[in-house]
């Protein structure tokens, strides 16, 4: 127990989830700007020098109520119609801030998909296919993680469907 809470103490839930898993992955931090608005996700892309199809953001909505976690590709927006029918809901919302704060454990432009507090159905945009490691918030402003869709998929036991629009 003690040996788990020194790997928190030096990471977040999103690393320590990856590094129990025995995940491959590779941590990227950059100097968070608080000017840089609520494009949390580009701020990233710019700053990692990654290619903004291959930094993905992690939102929360509400699908008939429950929350529900798409992960979408900073440069594309979520289609919620789509996110619905992807997990076999009628209609979705984005959730409220502080409810997603609240069920994740993060701060807003630092949730991960990765070591959520409470698991919720998580859907990755189809496009997460196309590359063989995307990124994604460590667990704060200014901390990504670099991993194989494949594992992405596997940590938060999501499927994957085409729930954006360009």
């Amino acid at each position: 127990m003690a040996k788990a809470r020194r790997k928190q103490a030096n990471g977040t839930p999103a690393t320590v989830a990856l590094a129990r898993a025995g995940v491959p992955f590779t941590v990227h931090a950059y100097a968070h700007d608080p000017a840089a608005g609520l494009s949390y996700g580009e701020e990233a892309a710019r700053a990692l020098g990654v290619a903004p199809e291959r930094v993905f953001k992690t939102l929360v909505a509400e699908v008939d109520g429950a929350l529900t976690v798409a992960v979408v590709p900073v440069a594309r927006t979520l289609d919620l119609k789509a996110l619905a029918a992807a997990v076999g809901g009628k209609r979705a919302v984005m959730a409220d801030p502080a409810a997603a704060e609240r069920s994740s454990g993060y701060v807003r432009g630092g949730i991960s998909p990765l070591g959520q507090r409470k698991r919720l159905p998580t859907v990755l945009d189809a496009s997460v296919a196309a590359h063989r490691t995307v990124c994604v918030s460590a667990g704060r402003r200014g901390l990504e993680v670099e991993l194989a869709p494949a594992d992405l998929a596997a940590l938060t036991h999501a499927h994957t469907a085409p729930i954006t629009r360009a």
